[in-house]
């Protein structure tokens, strides 16, 4: 199952002179992947290398380095960690001692590799649309029963006769749903997709 951060973390470290710091966030687009990687590189610092991966959509970057050597590492930082809408950028120093094309993808892979593991992660759940109509009196607790089984009320709408719900449930939980929505509501209550 992947994950992904609940919030930005950071790591930093120290190789054979070099100062690595490894920043980590959650991100929704790519554009939101950039704006993170422009406004925490520090052009001050040697190198900003990065990767970002978001679905099946993924990008990384050496900024400088031998190709290769360090944008590939941090993106396979985050697919060892099985993250998934994230973006990584890592930060060096340069402190004077060539750490060579194997140093550099272990430091930079590495650095990487080590914030995420230190973060807090989120589980991300795929989930199905839904839509069902309810009761007004009934509304309360369908939508306690969507809550219990980890899913969302994403949109509703209130008719004449009742509330039309939008909502996204994981796929196991569907048949669950569905059983209980309509034990409440002696079968009045049914869910399409």
């Amino acid at each position: 199952m992947p994950f992904t951060l609940d919030g930005l973390c950071e790591y930093r470290e120290e190789i054979r002179k070099s100062r690595f710091i490894a920043l980590a966030a959650p991100i929704s687009s790519a554009a939101e992947a950039q704006a993170f990687i422009e406004q925490r590189s520090d052009l001050n610092a040697s190198h900003n290398c990065w990767a970002w991966k978001l679905a099946d959509q993924y990008r990384s970057s050496d900024d400088g380095e031998p190709g290769g050597t360090a944008g590939r590492p941090i993106l396979a930082a985050i697919e060892a960690q099985d993250c998934d809408q994230v973006a990584v950028l890592v930060i060096r120093w340069y402190g004077g001692i060539q750490l060579g094309t194997g140093g550099l993808a272990r430091a930079y892979g590495g650095s990487a590799n080590k914030c995420l593991q230190g973060a807090a992660k989120i589980e991300l759940i795929s989930r199905v649309p839904l839509s069902c109509a309810c009761g007004f009196s009934e509304l309360a607790l369908v939508k306690l029963r969507v809550a219990e089984l980890g899913g969302l009320v994403v949109e509703e709408t209130f008719t004449a006769n009742g509330v039309d719900l939008q909502l996204a449930v994981g796929e196991t939980q569907v048949q669950t749903l569905q059983e209980q929505l309509a034990g409440l509501s002696r079968g009045r209550i049914v869910l399409q997709r």
